[in-house]
């Protein structure tokens, strides 16, 4: 059954997460991969099965692939994201809807206004409206 809605949006935008990330990093694939897994293990975010290769990683980052792309890497993707000194954004409506469901799940916030003023400057104006779809989304207390 297909999925629709702001989920179906997450989804769709995780490979655009990954890729940018992925380009960001410009490192060899593989070494960014162990970066994501290590880093998804040491800050919390996932517990990843095995470390993926840079094959792995290129192959999340091509669109069509969300059904592929494990939580723990989105997340530790945007965690990645939020903290690079080159500012990147989400590059479209989908891929800014898996930021917001990644800050969400990366933090506690008391209120989707805690969530939004807590984004680093430069991703609030990007970011303030899908973190309220987010925000929606997780008090509809959705069954994934």
């Amino acid at each position: 059954m297909p999925q629709s809605g702001f989920y179906a949006k997450v989804r769709q935008g995780m490979p655009a997460l990954i890729d940018q990330w992925r380009r960001l990093g410009r490192g060899d694939a593989d070494r960014l991969a162990l970066i994501l897994a290590e880093t998804a293990r040491v800050a919390r975010l996932g517990e990843p099965d095995a470390t993926p290769d840079g094959a792995t990683l290129a192959a999340w980052s091509q669109p069509g692939a969300q059904d592929s792309i494990p939580l723990w890497a989105a997340r530790t993707a945007t965690f990645l994201l939020v903290q690079m000194p080159a500012r990147p954004v989400p590059q479209g409506e989908e891929e800014a809807c898996a930021w917001a469901y990644c800050w969400l799940l990366n933090r506690d916030f008391e209120s989707v206004e805690a969530a939004r003023a807590a984004l680093p400057e430069h991703l609030r104006e990007r970011l303030g409206h899908a973190v309220g779809a987010a925000w929606a989304d997780r008090q509809g207390l959705r069954l994934v």
